[in-house]
């Protein structure tokens, strides 16, 4: 087992649980639908807060019952990713696990805005999600440890999340919003899989069956790769199909996905660290620009 790490203190410790850098997945997603819905003119600021809480909440949680799960499954005992609060004993199990709570409380406080503007869809799609937060990595069959991590990333941090947050605004969903959403996801979902990469030989070893664990390295960088391509894709897809040009500002992160691409394919173990942490970065700023474009 890993030695582990200086205690950092309770403040710290509990930012450090949260991956922040995981969180620009969450706010990204909020931010292209909410652009995709003002270039309709039908902004609403008070929808897009609450969807952007409703986001960060539930990517809190899920990343605080993962730490919480992973720990009680004795995944993360020989950890080569960044302390994990739980195994590093900065908190009890049983905290991170409230944590994770508070955080659900609080995506249902933000939720409740939602509910209101569009009754019982935010209400389905609330509950789904949260049941999805809590069943990543806990009860009878973890969706992580059964090789459907991938789908629920894809789902809820790119589908659901772009197409709620148009849909709370504008009170519709449109052929652009899914494809948008498509986009989102995809990236979303190559921070993951960099993170199954890294991860593959310990997720082996407690039965975690990751997509990874279950066809191995070379499967991954292939989902790496196509991921990536899916993203870019969809951008000049829709470029094409509406003929605009702003569509394709997302390109000009191009050279940086190809880049990490080049990068994720040649590196194994620790180095796919920094690897994780840039995939998120490269997803964010497409996002931005994804954004950017629906407004021209």
């Amino acid at each position: 087992m890993n030695e582990k790490a200086a205690n950092p203190g309770q403040l710290r410790a509990w930012l450090a649980a949260t991956r922040p850098a995981t969180l620009s997945c969450a706010v990204g997603a909020v931010v292209v639908g909410a652009a995709l819905a003002a270039a309709e003119r039908r902004h609403r600021w008070d929808a897009s807060l609450a969807a952007l809480g409703v986001a960060i909440s539930l990517q809190i949680a899920s990343n605080l019952y993962n730490d919480y799960g992973d720990f009680i499954r004795g995944a993360d005992a020989d950890r080569i990713g960044p302390p994990r609060a739980a195994q590093s004993g900065w908190l009890s199990a049983s905290h991170v696990r409230m944590g994770a709570f508070v955080a659900i409380a609080l995506a249902i406080a933000s939720g409740l805005r939602l509910v209101a503007l569009i009754g019982w869809p935010a209400l389905a799609i609330g509950a789904t999600a949260i049941a999805s937060a809590v069943a990543y990595t806990a009860g009878p069959f973890p969706l992580a440890y059964i090789g459907l991590g991938d789908a629920f990333v894809m789902a809820f941090f790119g589908v659901v999340a772009v197409n709620g947050t148009f849909l709370a605004e504008t009170g519709r969903l449109t052929a652009r919003s899914g494809a948008a959403s498509v986009a989102v996801g995809a990236l979303a979902t190559a921070v993951l899989v960099v993170n199954n990469l890294r991860d593959r030989e310990g997720d082996a070893r407690v039965g975690k069956r990751t997509l990874i664990v279950r066809f191995g390295e070379r499967f991954g960088h292939g989902e790496y790769v196509t991921l990536l391509l899916l993203a870019y894709g969809s951008a000049i897809g829709l470029a094409g199909f509406e003929r605009r040009l702003g569509w394709l500002l997302p390109l000009l992160t191009l050279p940086l996905a190809m880049q990490r691409a080049r990068s994720v394919l040649t590196s194994s173990g620790a180095e796919l660290n920094q690897e994780l942490a840039k995939t998120a970065q490269l997803g964010l700023l497409f996002n931005l620009l994804l954004a950017g474009g629906a407004l021209l």
